[in-house]
């Protein structure tokens, strides 16, 4: 029984660890994506998702990615492509590759969510998916390079403190601000109207390729220095808001465009 629990603990541990964004970064997505949805689409999540919010599933993958079961799901959390293309070429390798990845995902929960003969549960599978892998994409090293994996294998410290630029990126900054969940939406959810409009309107391939594009600065900053001090975080701090409000903005867009 204690080596059931030992294990079990263990196992929460490290999905806990693989969580990009972050418990607090995910659930920030969610409430905004919350903030922006239609009420037809407010009453379609609640009748499959019941007394949870988009918030409170928007880690369920990150939960579930551990166990076997699920490790077919691993490859949707990301994608990796060669360095130098330009947006047209960036798009047309991203649709026309076979193997998994966000981009392909992305779509079929969305194509899930839309099919009548899909049954509830496989359903809420789909949005508790689609709402955490919005947030996925638009974490610039969820788009990196595949010899590190997305930055997995580039070791840096914030502050003296040894991490890697994907873990970096993934939770240390947001746990470095030190918010929680609804301030850290609060304060993300401040965007003009133009904004608003010109995000809803782009598509999933020009999402990975804005992260796309962000990784290489991010990658080119830890070449040239890869102790961050105290600056690295005010540096990078509107990049992550703005990512932040991306994601949900555009998380309510296409769950109102489903169930409009």
């Amino acid at each position: 029984m204690i080596k059931k629990i030992l294990l079990f603990s263990l196992m929460v541990t490290i999905s806990l660890s693989l969580i990009s964004w972050g418990v607090v970064g995910h659930r920030a997505i969610g409430k905004i994506a919350e903030n922006h949805l239609s009420t037809k689409a407010k009453k379609s999540i609640k009748d499959l998702l019941g007394r949870e919010s988009l918030a409170m599933v928007s880690t369920y993958p990150d939960e579930v990615r551990p166990y076997s079961k699920y490790a077919y799901t691993a490859p949707w959390h990301y994608v990796n492509l060669p360095e130098g293309l330009s947006y047209q070429e960036f798009s047309a390798q991203l649709k026309s590759m076979d193997k998994p990845n966000i981009y392909k995902a992305i779509l079929n929960n969305i194509s899930d969510l839309k099919d009548p003969s899909k049954t509830k549960q496989e359903k809420v599978f789909a949005l508790k998916f689609l709402v955490h892998l919005v947030g996925d994409i638009h974490q610039p090293m969820h788009t990196g390079h595949a010899e590190d994996s997305g930055g997995n294998g580039i070791k840096v410290k914030l502050m003296r403190r040894e991490t890697n630029l994907h873990g970096l990126w993934d939770s240390g900054l947001i746990d470095y601000a030190g918010m929680s969940y609804l301030e850290l939406a609060k304060a993300c959810d401040v965007v003009e109207k133009s904004e608003l409009k010109a995000w809803k309107r782009d598509v999933v391939a020009k999402w990975a390729f804005e992260s796309y594009e962000m990784s290489k600065k991010l990658y080119a900053e830890a070449a040239q220095n890869p102790e961050f001090d105290y600056n690295y975080y005010p540096e990078h701090a509107e990049v992550i808001k703005k990512r932040l409000a991306q994601a949900g903005i555009r998380l309510a867009a296409i769950l109102n465009e489903i169930y409009e």
